[in-house]
């Protein structure tokens, strides 16, 4: 299966192989940074965000479906993420990958088995075809709380993903572990919806790791750190992702 490229300045959808990044005009090269998830609240952002950097010069989102509101000129491939070949080629010629996917038991309907193809398996490949690739950098969002030990499934998946991902020999990884997460989503949650209005006030009181941030934010703070791409595999809270935005 072939992956399926769209610029989002054209509404033609070409069935095509994402290519390799090319030398630019200015002869510094083209430096471009893919991100899996861009229709949730932080890989939005990261959309957004990466489309008016500097440092990168090309944005490839990389999907199951074509993204409601896709930056200006980004690249969007749709793929099936159970297709490595199709994966595989969607991450070719990266520079830094972003992976910001998650689901929850709502959309897959109970079904647990398809709740760690979103929550690990997409993340854990993601990694396996960067390190192919060459990528100098791969960030993960992850959750407060993440352990292979855990007791709940959401963070033990979570956990099982972290730990995949550091063995696979990435030359620098980043993992971004926020607790609730501010912002507008484009999918109502009630109870993420009260817990936030019940706790922002009170945000102060909660441990660090375990205050609330704005998606925005955790995007800024990716992006932050792709760009230093620090050596090793390293884990970033509250405190730390605020440190690298300048808050």
């Amino acid at each position: 299966m072939v992956a399926r490229t769209e610029t989002n300045s054209t509404a033609e959808i070409n069935a095509t192989t994402a290519e390799p990044s090319i030398g630019s005009a200015t002869g510094k090269g083209v430096r471009t940074a893919a991100v899996i998830g861009a229709t949730g609240l932080i890989g939005g952002h990261l959309a957004e965000l990466l489309a008016r950097d500097d440092h990168f010069t090309k944005v490839r989102l990389i999907t199951r479906r074509v993204p409601e509101n896709a930056p200006q000129g980004a690249e969007v491939v749709v793929i099936d993420f159970e297709d490595p070949a199709a994966f595989s080629a969607a991450i070719n010629g990266s520079d830094a990958v972003f992976c910001a996917v998650g689901t929850t038991r709502k959309k897959v309907k109970g079904d647990m088995a398809a709740y760690r193809k979103t929550d690990h398996d997409i993340p854990v490949n993601a990694a396996r075809h960067s390190l192919e690739a060459g990528c100098s950098h791969f960030s993960l969002v992850s959750s407060v709380g993440a352990s292979a030990k855990s007791g709940n499934f959401y963070l033990r998946f979570k956990g099982e993903a972290e730990e995949a991902i550091a063995g696979i020999g990435l030359l620098s990884v980043a993992v971004f572990r926020p607790s609730m997460l501010m912002g507008k989503r484009n999918e109502f949650r009630l109870a993420e919806e009260i817990a936030r209005i019940l706790t922002s006030p009170l945000s102060f009181l909660f441990p660090p790791k375990y205050r609330p941030i704005r998606g925005h934010d955790v995007a800024r703070a990716m992006i932050s750190a792709a760009k230093s791409e620090e050596p090793g595999f390293r884990v970033y809270h509250f405190t730390e992702m605020m440190a690298l935005i300048g808050k």
